[in-house]
């Protein structure tokens, strides 16, 4: 049995400069999630695919999703009781805790479900959870760094 290789799309947006990045590249397709995530200042979507060159389009802009209802708590600076209303798929809420060098880094915010399975929810170094319902990844305080936030969102995609 061959390896199965997906062909990925991955577009980030960071709402503090509004910042645009899309990263192209192959993955194992049974480790590629499609859909999307929201940490408040930070979302990406992810497009999967598994024919020749079909990742030649843009990922969908995740600002573009309408809003689907669910509310999830998201931390902005040291505030983890802020909610952020979900868009498109992401129909979880997230709740990730880690450490990237000796800085301990806690996110929320809201996600498609299939980042909530196999590989993604088992990602190395992380306490990855999501939930379903409104306000179920409870709010709790601490310090975040915007940088680090992205090489610890990309860390992850990368991995997954």
């Amino acid at each position: 049995m061959g390896l199965q290789i997906s062909l990925f799309l991955l577009f980030i947006l960071i709402s503090a400069g509004n910042i645009k990045t899309t990263y192209k590249g192959c993955y194992p397709l049974s480790n590629c999630p499609t859909g999307s995530i929201n940490l408040g200042s930070l979302k990406a979507s992810v497009y999967c695919c598994s024919s020749d060159l079909c990742n030649v389009q843009d990922s969908a802009d995740p600002n573009t999703n309408a809003p689907n209802g669910l509310k999830c708590y998201y931390c902005d600076g040291q505030n983890c009781s802020k909610t952020l209303s979900c868009s498109g798929t992401e129909d979880r809420c997230l709740s990730e805790s880690g450490t990237i060098g000796n800085q301990s880094l806690i996110y929320k915010g809201c996600v498609s479900n299939s980042f909530c399975t196999g590989t993604a929810s088992a990602y190395v170094g992380t306490n990855y959870t999501c939930c379903s319902g409104n306000l179920c990844n409870s709010a709790k305080s601490i310090t975040q760094s915007l940088p680090l936030l992205c090489c610890f969102l990309l860390a992850f995609i990368l991995m997954l």
